[in-house]
């Protein structure tokens, strides 16, 4: 029988406290069964492998930061909705740089990947309808937005701004170059 209290939900949250603490590299079944407090087999009752750990900790990352691009830009539109999407990936890299580093940039296939993904990738291609681009022009201004967060965010939590001058501003003027970037002359 499985322990009481302990489910494949509980197995990931242990997961993603590890992550958050240490690392992704950290991340092993024996460190989530220490966390979970039973033995190393009692997992398998709950997930089949460390790949199925690694798999259901990226759907909880996707789908975490799904949610918070989707609260982000609701009721949104245009430049605020862009410049809430852009501030809300960056705070939640900055704020789980640990659990954001342990995300597959390119998953392989699995329905529940591919369905989270495409749950963040709508949310982010919805934003940028506003700006009546073809369907080539969204991939490609979305591919912008996704890489430009994901770059500033992963430099900032890993300490990659050495310079004195202050990150927000920063951010804001990258920010403000993308939304310049998608107004058609």
């Amino acid at each position: 029988m499985p322990r009481a209290g302990l489910s494949p939900n509980g197995v990931v949250d242990a997961a993603i406290a590890i992550v958050d603490a240490e690392g992704p590299a950290a991340l092993t079944l024996s460190a989530v069964a220490g966390r979970a407090g039973v033995q190393t087999p009692s997992l398998y009752k709950h997930v089949r492998n460390l790949a199925e750990l690694r798999r259901l900790v990226n759907l909880r990352v996707l789908d975490e930061l799904a949610e918070r691009l989707g609260e982000a830009v609701l009721g949104r539109s245009g430049d605020d909705a862009v410049r809430a999407i852009m501030r809300a990936y960056r705070s939640y890299v900055v704020d789980h740089p640990g659990r954001y580093a342990a995300m597959d940039q390119a998953p392989d296939p699995d329905p529940r990947l591919e369905a989270a993904s495409g749950r963040l990738l709508g949310i982010i291609l919805a934003t940028l309808r506003a700006y009546e681009l073809d369907d080539a022009g969204l991939v490609h201004a979305a591919r912008a937005l996704r890489s430009t967060a994901h770059g500033f965010a992963i430099l900032e939590a890993s300490g990659g701004f050495g310079l004195p001058q202050d990150l927000e501003t920063s951010y804001e003027l990258l920010i403000q170059m993308v939304v310049g970037g998608l107004h058609r002359d």
